[in-house]
This record gives C-alpha cells, sequence and structure tokens, in this order.
C-alpha cells in the first residue's frame, strides 16, 4: 500500500519479483490472480497507455529514447495526447524549470548525459498528471549532483500530491529519501516499515 504524497521504497534481491510487480501496476504484464485498487477504485491496466490513462506513470532504469531526435520529438513521440509544437516545447520547458530538470527542447538527445536524458523520461511523465510515479533504479547512472538533484524534484512533487513508489537497492539513499518500504521475497511481501526504524548498514 502505498500513501497519498508518499515516497515509498520497494526493496528486494535480484529475482524478488520487483520488477514483475511494477511491470504489472504498468499495464506491461498482466497479473495471473489477485486484485489492486487504485484511487479507491479497482485497477487492472490492460497496457501501460491504460496505466498512464488512469493515472500512473513510470521512469524506467533503462531509458527509451532516440539519440538522433530532439528532446522535443522524443517527448512528443511518448505522449498519448497531441499538442501543438510550441505549445508543449513551452510546457516543457515550464515543468523542467518548477521542478529543477532544466531541459532544451532543441538539444539533440545523443549528446545529453545520462542525467540528462532521465530529466526527458521524468517530464514526459510529468506531462501526463501522474498521481503515482514508479521510479525503477532511477540513480543507476546518475553522478552525485544529479542524485541530489533527482531528490530535490521527488520531494517536491511528493509534496504536491504525488505518489511515488521507489525501486533501489542503495539503503542510504532509501533511509534519506522515502518515508516507508516494503520488501519482496520470493514474489510475496515480507516486511513492511517505517525507514527511520531501521540502519541504512
Amino acid at each position: 500500500t502505498v500513501g497519498k504524497s508518499q515516497i515509498h521504497a520497494l526493496l528486494g534481491e535480484n529475482g524478488a519479483g520487483k520488477s514483475t510487480l511494477v511491470k504489472i501496476i504498468y499495464g506491461l504484464l498482466q497479473p495471473d490472480s489477485g486484485t489492486m485498487r487504485f484511487s479507491d477504485a479497482e485497477y487492472a491496466p490492460k497496457s501501460p497507455k491504460d496505466a498512464r490513462g488512469l493515472g500512473v506513470g513510470m521512469v524506467f532504469q533503462h531509458f527509451s529514447l532516440f539519440n538522433a531526435l530532439s528532446v522535443y520529438e522524443n517527448i512528443a513521440i511518448g505522449l498519448d495526447t497531441n499538442f501543438l509544437e510550441n505549445d508543449l516545447k513551452c510546457r516543457v520547458v515550464e515543468l523542467s524549470r518548477k521542478y529543477g530538470l532544466p531541459l532544451n527542447p532543441d538539444d539533440i538527445v545523443g549528446n545529453l548525459s545520462a542525467g540528462q536524458q532521465q530529466r526527458i523520461e521524468i517530464v514526459r511523465c510529468l506531462l501526463q498528471n501522474p498521481k503515482l510515479l514508479i521510479m525503477d533504479e532511477p540513480t543507476s547512472v546518475l553522478n552525485p549532483l544529479e542524485v541530489e538533484q533527482l531528490f530535490r524534484t521527488l520531494k517536491k512533487l511528493a509534496a504536491e500530491g504525488t505518489s511515488i513508489l521507489y525501486i533501489s537497492h542503495k539503503l542510504n539513499e532509501v533511509k534519506e529519501l522515502c518515508e516507508k518500504a516494503t520488501v519482496l521475497r520470493n514474489g510475496k511481501v515480507v516486511e513492511t516499515c517505517i525507514t527511520n526504524d531501521f540502519s541504512a548498514s
């Protein structure tokens, strides 16, 4: 259970079921059994488009971007709604400034750092006003300054009402960023705890 405005960690060893679970939440996989609820209603997305339409966004560990295209073109391709080019470029600049994720819509993606490319994925999600944002190992390709900036962004989003499900193996980051953590083992929940109650070592 992830609360409103909560940054909630999903923890577990490789193979514990973290990626499978979030792919089910995002509509990439269909569950064999069980039910999900989201915003007090039954939730069963058949595709990522369904999930996005219901308010769930996801930023994957491995980016789905075209290096030869611009920031704007990559964002436009990934949206379910059509925007006029100038309107979308303005919205990208506005959102990227608001959340401390500076982007130039005309930059070519292949010329950007991993941190800048991740910003594109996040801004593309934010354009669809998610109520739940899933982040899969988001700091694995970031330098320390980029991690610090990402954490500021996620805390701001949570303060404004977005819930965040955060997958990580880095317990020091989880302790710094997340309010609660759920631990999976062999596809089952074995513990949900308040992160302040455990040490990162």
